[in-house]
């Protein structure tokens, strides 16, 4: 491998590249799905290959291969600044890159127990456990469970002087029962829909979840969310738990706060944004009890690395403070645009992809509510909502609608009914400057989102949303005229 990198930056430069990046990334990846009491799918995948980045002439040119072989160094290095010399035709203003300084270092993240370790009889053990109780639940007819794990190795490697080496050892899993009669399905999810959670360490993180010892609840809720009275309309105060709080700050403050968005250089895939940079610093984005951080150095989450594909150091750097629009997430060549150096966000998904503005974890600092008993005793009136199911958003991440598995209409301080199909709207600054109450740190969990989606062609992004429960007052709920 460093016989490769070496040939490959010498080749660079030598075909007149000011700037190289070398790239090379082996990816491991399991998955076992148990549904109704039998193995439905047991996959695993390893890939590896290298890339490398040049800057001719302040244009930039990719290229990558999957032969990890020192002669292929020559051919790639050679069609990248190809690549790079045709793009420069058509780029306006020379891409510039801020003035971090080169690293050279080691990264892991810590782990326990190693999820590629742990034999196939275990696991299946622990989502058969699963499956048998929902299945003692009448009424559900499609049960899952998953188990997740992955290890990414990559070193990463520039002219200016870099030698980066990483692991990241990520687990995870989830359960979800589905219940059935005769005019509709009703759906629960634990701990979270969409595979659950996952996490960047090991195995324990898995057994950590105890999947069997909540499976039978998640199944009863699901058979009870079918009798149950639809969600009301109105506007109400919303509480929402951790899960709902992560994905609403995925949607409405991760996404609209990469500055590829904001200049509009990445939009084909979800839209741009509309925190643009005349606001940094004076736009009210929420109440003053919001703080949001990008914090790619917190343990266990899944945005969490040593360094991002830009050689630059993970970073714990604040988006929201007090409300206000403080910060972006940056790469090298966005951040001197709005003269700061970047904060660490630039990842790739593979080898064989450049890397792009991606969320670390965007988390939502907590608060001093107590617990979400405590917070739904303090509200009067209003709906707590669980467990997202659906979601939707516009290309500038203002207006947006979400659904969620289950709701309890709240009165007097206590759940006095479940409802179905709960729903809630609104716009971005409008509904995070109505947050009045956020739990404590109690009740604050770092969510993974293994399945976000950006660039064309796409590339999947792991990322992580520190949580707790908040509520945000006068929203509408339910489906209605407004």
């Amino acid at each position: 491998m460093k016989e490769l990198i070496e040939r490959a930056l010498d080749a660079a430069e030598r075909g007149g590249a000011s700037y190289t990046e070398v790239r090379v990334q082996e990816r491991d990846s399991e998955a076992l799905t148990v549904k109704n009491g039998a193995l439905e799918a047991a996959t695993a995948t390893t890939t590896a290959g290298f890339g490398i980045r040049v800057l001719v002439a302040g244009a930039w040119g990719f290229s990558s291969s999957a032969r990890l072989e020192p002669d292929e160094a020559d051919r790639i290095a050679a069609e990248a600044i190809e690549i790079a010399r045709a793009s420069g035709r058509a780029v306006g203003e020379p891409v510039e890159l801020d003035d971090t300084p080169p690293a050279t270092d080691r990264y892991r993240t810590p782990h326990d127990e190693d999820p590629f370790g742990v034999g196939l009889d275990e696991k299946l053990r622990i989502l058969m456990d699963a499956d048998e109780r929902m299945a003692a639940v009448p009424g559900v007819k499609i049960r899952e469970g998953t188990i997740t794990g992955g290890r990414e190795r990559k070193t990463f490697a520039s002219s200016a002087g870099a030698w980066i080496e990483q692991e990241i050892v990520e687990a995870g899993g989830g359960i979800e029962a589905t219940a059935v009669n005769e005019s509709e399905m009703q759906q629960r999810s634990y701990p979270n829909s969409f595979g659950g959670q996952m996490v960047t360490g090991g195995f324990e993180a898995v057994r950590a979840l105890n999947l069997a010892e909540h499976a039978q609840e998640t199944a009863e809720l699901a058979v009870a969310l079918l009798d149950a009275p639809q969600c009301p309309s109105g506007e109400m105060d919303l509480v929402l738990d951790s899960t709902q709080v992560a994905l609403q700050i995925h949607e409405s403050c991760g996404h609209p706060t990469e500055l590829d968005r904001v200049f509009g250089t990445e939009a084909s895939f979800a839209g741009t944004s509309f925190l643009t940079t005349d606001r940094l610093g004076t736009l009210r984005y929420g109440s003053e009890i919001v703080h949001i951080d990008a914090d790619a150095t917190a343990p266990g989450g899944l945005g969490t690395f040593g360094y991002d594909d830009e050689g630059v150091p993970a970073q714990n750097v604040p988006l929201i403070s007090g409300g206000l629009l403080v910060g972006y997430l940056t790469s090298r060549e966005t951040a001197p645009r709005i003269a700061r150096r970047s904060m660490g966000s630039a990842r790739a998904w593979s080898w064989s992809h450049i890397p792009l503005i991606r969320m670390t974890n965007i988390n939502l600092r907590p608060g001093d509510a107590g617990s979400l008993e405590d917070l739904i005793a303090d509200t009067r009136d209003g709906i707590f909502m669980s467990v997202n199911k659906s979601w939707s958003i516009d290309d500038r991440r203002l207006n947006f609608q979400f659904g969620d598995q289950a709701g309890w209409v709240i009165r007097n301080g206590k759940r006095a009914q479940l409802v179905k199909n709960p729903t809630y709207t609104g716009i971005t600054p409008e509904f995070w400057g109505s947050c009045d109450a956020i739990c404590g740190p109690e009740e604050w969990t770092l969510w993974g989102l293994p399945n976000c989606g950006k660039g064309e062609p796409v590339q999947t992004g792991h990322v992580g949303h520190g949580a707790a429960p908040a509520r945000f007052r006068g929203v509408k709920v339910g489906v209605g005229r407004w």
